[in-house]
Formats: structure tokens, sequence, C-alpha cells
């Protein structure tokens, strides 16, 4: 059996009621040499092999995305989360969120590769069987056969269990036939290897249709792909509707049990979130120091335009957003990491333990990156647009196809509207059922406030004003979500009729851990004794949360206004004001002395590791 229990491990949302060790607090300057070598390695397969050739991927040249997939494989570079019983290299996650995340830079190219080794690959590592893991990992993991995934249809994108392609099985048992499309399907026009979803007919009359997953392969007859999608965006990936027409799948290739597929999507879907958040975090990178390049060539009144205050304004809000983006990302990934580490991987149960403790435990740390990362992508790059003036809408410019290429990720892997639903929906969920104590925490911090105590602690010493923020950030968010369960309930019986206030309450779960995850990884590298990176992280994490609490506090009374009126609406957000009450920051000597230390070296001076630091050393 699995050593991990749900009392030996941290628990998902629990950074909400209780304080985590910083030592179980993983941070980007904590990869080992090896792991470094291996994000170097995709740095070097980028410049090297996949933007010579960025004009070709763009217009979809015939061959050439196979061929890099391939090229990536030789390099190892499709069979991280392989496990090495099937030739991988079932490396940690948070190597696989530094490849992710070093990729940013190939455009449509990460987008197939995160459609392969991900969504593609990853249900038949985690849900294959034996036989089904024996025939395609060990070629999935060196790109001799190469993966998608088939979920979404014309009328079933947000709603995907309600599919209407059918899996019909044939009179003889041996095959089921496959009738219907999917659409929107990354690497369609060239994957050997289909996750397919479909709708197995009930087992008797009046049942329900069973939700099942199907491996198919290409060339299977009946089955074909449309024409290339001409898209916005992630122009050089490819993207086509998939067609059944009563496709005779085998019946050995049934993925996981018949009317379980719903577990599959998923899970699947919780990874797919977490890459792409640290997908999202490499192209902000990139696009703040695109803009910072451009920035100091760009003279205009006689100086680099990189030494005006409004430019150094956004420089240093892309610089905050993206420091509490990236360390979101890490931070969940050591968690991930350190519940897998304590399963007992000869067990028999090891992939369901490792996809229960590892996967579906931190479904809202994995939304909230996806939601979080793609914002502050979206945010950088229309800055650097911005940053760029005309030549910013010009093709002949970088920002503009980072612009174009960022849009999709808020849409991707469940749409940010959706994803804000399910953090604040598992939040309140593990609330009813007694996982997590939000109820009861809401409860005495209403208490403690009405009593006239003191919202908060005077402030005193290094990053002390930011442990402050971080507190009051819980306070208000556990007090909203006790406020607005008091109203609608515990187990909140129509929530589509109230999507906009578990959006709030969303947003408010969600900046809490942005600004908490950047000041562990500040108190960290504070630790390593680096007195320039420590002052520059420090300025980061002021920032995030000086600008995290300003949102929650909104956010929070757009929540309770919602749900409550008059004298009770009153009451609560006197509540609320005292759990948030703080003096504003400096925040535009800030963002201008975060800016000063990005402009010289034209580079992002963090995770360097070992106290490295590119300014000040």
């Amino acid at each position: 059996m699995a050593a991990t229990s749900r009392t030996a491990m941290i628990l998902g949302g629990s950074f909400l009621v209780s304080e985590h060790p910083l030592a179980q607090v993983f941070t980007p300057e904590e990869f080992s040499a090896d792991e470094r070598m291996i994000g170097e390695l995709v740095e070097k397969f980028v410049q090297g092999s996949i933007l010579p050739r960025m004009a070709e991927l763009e217009s979809m040249a015939a061959g050439v995305m196979p061929a890099l997939l391939k090229e990536a494989g030789a390099l190892g570079l499709l069979a991280l989360d392989i496990p090495e019983t099937y030739g991988g290299m079932a490396c940690p996650k948070r190597v696989g969120m530094l490849v992710a995340e070093k990729l940013a830079a190939s455009g449509s190219f990460q987008v197939a590769h995160g459609a392969h080794t991900g969504i593609g690959a990853l249900p038949i590592v985690y849900f294959g069987s034996p036989a089904q893991k024996e025939k395609y990992l060990p070629r999935l993991a060196t790109g001799e056969l190469l993966a998608a995934y088939a979920l979404t249809e014309s009328g079933s994108g947000s709603d995907a269990m309600n599919a209407r392609t059918k899996a019909v099985l044939s009179a003889d048992g041996s095959h089921y036939i496959l009738n219907g499309e999917k659409m929107w399907i990354s690497n369609a026009g060239f994957a050997d290897v289909f996750v397919v979803f479909a709708q197995v007919p009930a087992e008797a009359p009046g049942g329900r249709d069973r939700f099942s997953a199907f491996i198919v392969e290409q060339g299977t007859p009946g089955f074909h792909t449309g024409n290339e999608e001409k898209k916005m965006g992630i122009k050089g990936s490819s993207t086509r509707t998939l067609v059944f027409e009563d496709a005779r799948v085998p019946a050995a290739n049934v993925l996981g049990r018949i009317g379980r597929a719903a577990a599959i999507a998923i899970n699947i879907l919780n990874v797919g979130r977490f890459k792409l958040g640290a997908g999202a975090i490499g192209g902000a990178e990139l696009a703040l120091i695109e803009a910072v390049r451009y920035g100091n060539g760009r003279h205009q009144f006689g100086r680099p335009i990189t030494e005006f205050g409004l430019i150094k304004h956004k420089l240093g809000e892309m610089a905050a957003r993206l420091y509490a983006a990236q360390s979101m990302v890490y931070r969940t990934a050591g968690y991930i990491d350190q519940n897998i580490a304590g399963l007992d991987k000869a067990a028999p149960d090891f992939d369901a333990q490792m996809i229960e403790f590892g996967i579906r435990e931190y479904m809202t740390e994995c939304s909230m990156v996806k939601v979080y990362g793609s914002e502050v992508l979206d945010y950088c790059t229309d800055e650097c647009v911005q940053i760029h003036g005309g030549y910013g809408f010009s093709q002949e410019y970088p920002a503009e196809r980072y612009y174009r290429d960022a849009r999709i990720n808020r849409i991707f892997e469940g749409t940010n509207e959706i994803n804000r639903l399910i953090i604040a929906g598992d939040m309140l969920k593990r609330a009813a059922k007694h996982q997590l104590p939000i109820y009861e925490h809401a409860r005495a911090i209403a208490a403690e406030l009405a009593s006239g105590a003191p919202a908060a602690a005077p402030a005193a010493g290094e990053l002390e004003p930011e442990r402050q923020a971080v507190a009051q950030a819980k306070r208000a968010t556990l007090l909203a979500l006790g406020a607005v369960a008091e109203v609608l309930g515990e187990h909140i019986k129509d929530p589509m009729e109230h999507e906009e206030v578990l959006a709030f309450l969303s947003d408010m779960v969600t900046e809490t851990y942005a600004i908490e995850s950047s000041l562990l990884r500040t108190r960290k590298i504070e630790a390593q004794g680096n007195a320039a990176a420590t002052a520059f992280a420090a300025d980061l994490t002021r920032l995030a949360c000086g600008g995290g609490l300003a949102r929650i506090a909104a956010s929070g009374e757009e929540a309770l206004a919602a749900v409550y009126a008059g004298e009770a609406l009153a009451a609560r957000l006197a509540l609320h004001r005292r759990a948030v009450a703080h003096t504003p920051i400096d925040a535009v000597a800030l963002r201008r002395r975060v800016a000063d230390v990005l402009i010289a070296p034209e580079r992002w001076p963090l995770a360097g590791g070992a106290g490295k630091f590119a300014v000040g050393v």
C-alpha cells in the first residue's frame, strides 16, 4: 500500500487555514545542477533548432513540426513524465514545469510538445493497462509515435462530459464502433495516437450513457481529420477536427473502464492546467525581457524610453506579477513531488495513489496556476506591445507574435471562467466535507473582529508588513467564504446561479496563494545570504502584496454586496474592511527600483541557483 495518507501530506487548499513549513516550499532557486542542465538543454534546443525554423513553423511547412518533436524525443524531452520501465525518465514534476517554462520561446512548438507529453501521453501513463503501456509508452517517449487528446466537440466545450460522439460495442464484442466529431484537436494533423472520449450507450433502457475513453490509432478505417484551422495565434500548431464514421476501434483499446472516463478527463486536465501555467510564466518572462531590450534601444527626447517613469511602471508591475506566478508554479510542483515521493512505487495501486495524492489533491492549485499564469502572460504581452508602440503592431517584431500566441491560454484546458468556478467550488466542497476547517476559521475571525480586537499587530522589521498582508488576505478570504456560505448554504445547490460570486471568491483565494507564494520564496532567497537578490525579491514581494491585497479587498466587497443587503451588508462590510485595512505602499518607488535592476542586464536575474544573481555579484 502507499506510504502517504491524507494526514501525512500537505492538503490541497490548506494554505488558507495553516502556515506551511518553509522547508516544504520549493522555489526555482533550488533546482539541482542536473535539473538546471535539463533547462539549459531546452534553451539550446530552442535557440539552435526551433527559432531558426520559426518562419517554417508559422507557415505550417509540411513535416517541420513532427520532425522537431522527434528531435526533442531524441534529446529525452518527450520522456520526462513516462516511467523508467517504459523507457522514460520519470522526472519530478518540477522538472517538467522547468521544461515547459523554457519552451515558451518556441511559440507553437510549445503547444505541440504539451499536447503530446501532457494531455496526449499521460492518460496512458496513468490509466493505461499494462499491455497498453507496453505497446505505446516506449514509442511515445522517443517520438516514434506522436499523441493527441480529443475531448472537445462543437456542442460541448466546457460541458465536455455531455459529448455526443458515440461508441457502440459490435455484436461480437471485438470492437467499438465510433461515430461523431471532435473539434479543436491539437496535433491532429500528424498524431499517430489519439485519446478519444465518447458515450457508450446505457446498459439498460432508460439508463445513462457511459462516458468512456478510447485509444484510437491513425489509419483506423472510418476515421479521418478535417482541414487545418486558421487561427489568430499559435499558427504553427496543428488544429483540426476529427471525424468518426463507423470507425472500428478494438475493444482492447478502451482506456480505463467503460463509464469511468470523467476521472481521466478531469485529472489529465489538472495536469494540463498546471503545465500551461508553467509555460505561461516562461512567455511572460520572454515578453518582459523583450520589452526591456526594445525600450533600451528606443530613444525619445534624447534618452532611452526605459528611463521614463511610466515605462518603469510597466516593467516593475510586469516583474512583480511574473514573480508571483513563478512562485506559485514551483511551490505547487514541490507539494506534488513531495506527495508522490511518499508513495510506494512497488505498490499495485501506485498509479491510483499518484492520481489521488499527486494530481487530484491539488485541483484548486492547478486551476489557480492556470488562471493566474495565463492572465499574467496576457498582461505582460500586452504591456510589451505597448512599450513597442506602433512597432509592437508589426509582424517584424516578436511582440506581435507574443500577443497573438498568448490569448489562447485563457481558453485552453478549460476557460478561466470555468477554472474560477472550480477553485471556489473545490474550496467550498472541502469545507462542507470538513476536510478543511474553513467555516470554523471564518466564524472565529468574525467573532474576533466583532469584539474590537486589533485586526493585525503593527508591522515591524524586514518583510513583516508583507507577512501581515498575507495574514490579512487569509482572514478576509476566509471571512468571505464563510459569509457567502451562510447565505447560500454550505452545499451550494445551484452554482450556475451564483457564478459571479464564486468568481470573486476564487480571485480572493488565488491572490492569497500568489502573495503568500511570493513571500515564502523571498524568505528562502533571504536565507541564501545574497543581499542584492534579497533586496530585489523583497521589492517584488512588496509590490505583489500591495496589489494583491487591494484586489482582495475589492473582490470581497463585490462578493458580499451580491449576497447581503441593508444592515446585514453593512455589518459584513465593516468586518471585511477591518480585515484588509492597511497603509498603501509607495508602489511608484518600488516599481522604479525593480525596473532599474532589469534594465542594465536585460535578463531576469533570479533563479540562478545557490544564491546566484545577475546583479550585484
